[in-house]
């Protein structure tokens, strides 16, 4: 991956906009789509040539206040406000980034287990799977393997059926690892995950291009099972408080509804099956 990360997050997000976004008067003919470096730096109250070595490269230490008055200037976020004080290596906590453990705790896979009605699973910020339970096993089953939701989402045949709205799904994933970016952009496991997937899929690079960032909260999802059916899901994602880096995400069908009734069918198939393998390997 290019190391300018705060140079390529500025420039595409000023590309974003235009200036009537920003309440200025457009002057000239603009070769380029979005705002001037100049007009960001007239925005922001920063000099325009410090603005331009920004972009460059040539400058990488901006202070917390230029960050925040960047950060209002391109209309960021919250996501990508944060996203931008950690490219800059200003992070908020004060805490230096620290390589995400790999490994689940015991206690946190006996939770998961815990909710047998319905999926929950841990992954990484590179969305790595890091365990699932029972439910999470027969949610992803169409997939082989089950390792890492953005290949599987970009690089696996099975992703195009498995999410009703596959176009969303996608956004959010690229958006998700721009966020991990941030957080740790020599991650060697974050390297080879977007070189893959940069090398095989073409949408995947076209996204990935647009530095959107946004990280896993709450949202709704709809999946289509081939055993099930259509499953419309809400999920929440929890931070490990004892392993940076790492989430728990548990799905939620709303009781009594079609797509409740469907995840305890799948449950009983996933359960049925998992029973009759060793037997199946007798004969």
């Amino acid at each position: 991956m290019d190391d300018n990360h705060l140079g390529d997050f500025l420039r595409t997000r000023r590309a974003a906009l235009a200036p009537q976004d920003v309440g200025m008067a457009s002057h000239g003919t603009r070769r380029v789509p979005g705002l001037r470096r100049e007009e960001v730096a007239v925005l922001a109250g920063v000099n325009a040539d410090y603005y331009t070595r920004l972009e460059q490269g040539r400058e990488r230490n901006p202070s917390a206040r230029v960050l925040e008055a960047l950060s209002g200037a391109l209309h960021l976020d919250a996501d990508a406000r944060a996203h931008l004080h950690r490219l800059a290596g200003v992070v908020p906590s004060g805490r230096p980034a620290v390589h995400a453990p790999e490994s689940v705790s015991p206690a946190l896979r006996q939770l998961m287990d815990g909710y047998p009605n319905t999926p929950a699973f841990v992954m990484s910020r590179t969305l790595d799977l890091l365990a699932t339970n029972a439910l999470a096993d027969a949610l992803y089953a169409p997939f082989e393997p089950t390792d890492n939701l953005a290949r599987m989402t970009f690089l696996d045949p099975a992703g195009r059926h498995f999410y009703g709205d596959w176009d969303r799904a996608a956004q959010a994933a690229v958006a998700n690892l721009r966020e991990a970016v941030g957080y740790d952009p020599d991650n060697p496991r974050l390297c080879e995950l977007v070189g893959t997937l940069t090398e095989h899929s073409t949408h995947f690079t076209r996204l990935w291009h647009a530095h959107i960032v946004r990280g896993k909260t709450r949202d709704a999802k709809q999946l289509v099972h081939p055993d099930v059916g259509r499953l419309t899901l809400t999920y929440q994602a929890f931070d490990v408080r004892d392993a940076p880096g790492q989430q728990l995400v548990i799905y939620h069908a709303e009781p009594g509804s079609p797509s409740a009734r469907a995840l305890d069918l799948l449950g009983s198939l996933h359960a049925t099956r998992r029973r009759d393998e060793p037997r199946s390997h007798h004969h």
